[in-house]
């Protein structure tokens, strides 16, 4: 995939207005026009307002797998947006979902932490995805 603005998955940009806002949370979150421009501003600011119940989620799922206070911040923000959108966007299917995130943490992580990534998706889906 190249760097071209036109080509980056919009889960890239989610990834990249979290972490944004995760530095400056006072910055106003700009959506430049695209076709995808509702979905990233369904999923960063979902995302964000339901921070909290996602980290309920991540919690009760993964106490054992992971330890939210000493996760690199960039993994938990790929994590928190991926669980977000397995519990709110009941449209997009599990394996979608999950692949995308996979696919969008190779922009910004090491191999180990991708399969990670995937593990993790892959283990809440099973628990509040039920029917997919």
């Amino acid at each position: 995939m190249s760097n071209n603005k036109q080509s980056v998955s919009p889960r890239v940009r989610v990834i990249q207005k979290l972490y944004g806002n995760s530095l400056n949370a006072e910055a106003v979150i700009e959506y430049p026009k695209s076709q995808y421009k509702k979905f990233i501003k369904d999923v960063v600011q979902g995302t964000i307002e339901r921070n909290d119940l996602i980290e309920e989620t991540v919690s009760k799922y993964l106490s054992e797998d992971l330890d939210l206070k000493r996760t690199d911040k960039l993994l938990k923000i790929i994590v928190f947006a991926g669980v977000f959108e397995l519990m709110f966007k009941h449209n997009s299917p599990t394996k979608v979902i999950i692949n995308e995130y996979v696919k969008t943490s190779e922009f910004f992580l090491e191999k180990a932490q991708i399969k990670f990534v995937n593990a993790i998706l892959d283990k809440i889906a099973k628990n509040i995805r039920k029917s997919d």
